[in-house]
């Protein structure tokens, strides 16, 4: 049997569009002699389709949709498809009104229904909001042949992986019992740093204890805040990939089981990426590409400061949509050095992309015109500094709207968790695209861009940062180095370490008490920012629920003694 794993890319709440695409990739299926496609977790809406589920309209719109998918999809072939399900039992059990479902469509019509029994509720995850769980194992036989069905975080429970348990079951283990040829599962799992690893990892483990081929597909593409990496793949019984797909992009691959053998066979495997920095630019260009694509917007601004961080927004952007749909506003102050334009024109030369000066020093006068009287016989300070942020801001914003550009914003991630970054100034924007990257790692991918050549000018790579908003300014006259500052970043956010435990790792306790009381007290800024691109676990967006009014930060002993362990890898 040849089994095609769809690797699609859906916006969410299209159902018309997701349908077609379901169309169009089980035509080509069945033109390749394909008996069984599957698509990802919840492929008829798009995941995750958030609060638009508890819209009675859109849930019967879907059901209305899968049937007429149904009825036009090859008749020859079955297609298991992403859709929700009423509970019909809801009102008696008290339960939730829907199930997250998978449906088996055949010969024109929808033939059985499967429910996703463990419900991820951590991180980005909320589907206890939405959905009730199935109770009981979920397979089908086709040709003789029975097949296991599992949806996204079934797979994620396996007590001899994890040495624990997460849920009271185990889905696969449930259908191993039962004794299925083959096991599926239909997923949508976002993407962090290294993240394929450790899924390969886990199901080889799987699949190697239970005697089981497994074939995982995944969902592509950037929804919001979350990117999606496909990377769909199948493991035989021993654990060996089988057929692994193309990462960040769409794709169709098959894989056949051998009925004989009762094995999955040797199909095409997509490479692997040579570093962490070509995938993670790979899920930052995919990201900037779908969210302006899926939000309408086919051009962006952004300002270019002659920095490290808006020259690789600026390169990122320039891949995902293409030099000609690119703006770079510089905006030199009186405190802009020399090579602050420079190495700005410059870079855009190297992008190809459009750029054009805003002085703002005659708008600046006129700030301090106005607040004179008001400020007098108080010092120069972040009040005044902001002032040039924010007319940057406003000037940005200004083009955004004249012409219909998606604004990106440049901070990243150790600016934004210690607030080291303007409200309503350089936070201003659409999309903040590196968000959730570190400025160790901004280096580290911008020296990997420049890999065969300079794309990002040197000197951008190695003067001393700087927001130049005062003559001289350096970020290390307000921050600890980048290098300490981040791996402190790493233990507190990440592994969830006490301050005594990152300083038993080697940091001065006067900085990582400072560093600790910045970010609790930068977490009203956070709050105001524009979405940003997830790229590792822990990211500042929909999985990061931190109060605003708290006085946590002042209980320092509480940090000192307590030993908090990181949470496992998170599907």
């Amino acid at each position: 049997m040849k089994i095609a794993i769809a690797q699609i890319n859906p916006t969410i709440g299209d159902l018309p569009g997701n349908a077609q695409k379901i169309l169009e990739t089980a035509q080509q299926a069945a033109a390749e002699d394909a008996r069984l496609l599957l698509t990802p977790e919840l492929s008829l809406c798009g995941y995750p389709p958030r609060d638009l589920l508890l819209n009675p309209t859109f849930v019967e719109a879907m059901n209305i949709a899968l049937q007429q998918l149904a009825r036009d999809l090859p008749p020859k072939l079955a297609v298991l498809v992403g859709t929700v399900e009423e509970n019909t039992k809801a009102h008696i059990t008290g339960g939730k009104t829907l199930f997250n479902s998978t449906a088996l469509l055949e010969e024109g019509k929808v033939k059985q229904i499967f429910h996703k029994r463990l419900l991820p509720t951590y991180d980005v995850f909320d589907e206890h909001r939405y959905f009730e769980s199935g109770l009981q194992a979920n397979y089908f036989t086709l040709d003789n042949l029975d097949i296991g069905v599992t949806i996204c975080e079934d797979l994620w429970n396996d007590e001899e992986f994890w040495g624990k348990r997460s849920y009271a079951v185990n889905p696969i283990a449930d259908l191993a019992i039962l004794g299925v040829d083959l096991i599926v599962n239909l997923s949508a799992s976002p993407y962090s740093v290294g993240k394929q690893h450790f899924r390969e990892a886990m199901l080889r483990h799987s699949a190697v204890r239970f005697q089981q081929p497994v074939i995982y597909a995944n969902q592509v593409g950037g929804n919001d805040d979350l990117i999606f990496d496909g990377r769909s793949f199948a493991l035989n019984r021993q654990g060996e990939v089988m057929c692994r797909a193309h990462g960040f992009e769409i794709d169709l691959v098959m894989v056949e089981f051998d009925e004989v053998q009762r094995d999955l066979q040797l199909s095409s495997i997509a490479p692997e990426y040579e570093s962490e920095d070509e995938e993670i630019w790979q899920a930052l260009v995919l990201g900037v590409k779908d969210y302006a694509r899926k939000c309408r917007f086919s051009k962006v601004v952004l300002g270019l400061s002659g920095g490290i961080d808006s020259a690789l927004v600026a390169a990122i952007a320039t891949a995902a949509l293409g030099k000609e749909n690119v703006l770079g506003v510089l905006m030199p102050s009186p405190y802009s050095s020399e090579h602050s334009v420079s190495d700005a024109l410059a870079l855009g030369e190297n992008l190809g992309i459009k750029t054009d000066i805003l002085r703002i020093g005659e708008l600046m006068q006129g700030f301090d015109n106005s607040l004179a009287e008001m400020f007098t016989g108080t010092e120069f300070g972040i009040a005044e500094e902001n002032i040039q942020s924010r007319i940057r801001g406003n000037l940005l914003m200004a083009i955004a709207n004249k012409f219909g550009y998606l604004l990106l914003s440049t901070g990243n991630k150790s600016e934004m968790a210690v607030g080291y970054c303007t409200l309503y100034g350089d936070m201003n924007g659409g999309l903040a695209v590196i968000s959730d990257v570190p400025k160790t790692r901004v280096y580290s991918l911008c020296d990997w861009l420049n890999r065969n050549g300079e794309i990002i000018p040197q000197n951008i790579l190695t003067k001393a940062p700087s927001a130049e908003l005062k003559p001289g300014q350096v970020d290390q006259d307000s921050l600890p180095a980048y290098e300490i500052l981040d791996d402190i970043l790493q233990r507190l956010i990440h592994n969830y370490q006490s301050a005594a435990q990152i300083v038993a790792a080697g940091h001065d306790p006067t900085i990582v008490d400072r560093v600790i009381q910045m970010v609790a007290r930068a977490e009203f800024k956070r709050r105001q920012a524009p979405p940003g691109l997830k790229i590792t676990d822990r990211a500042f967006g929909t999985g990061w629920r931190m109060p605003i009014a708290s006085n946590w930060v002042g209980v320092k002993k509480a940090y000192q003694t307590v030993n908090v362990t990181a949470p496992t890898f998170v599907q």
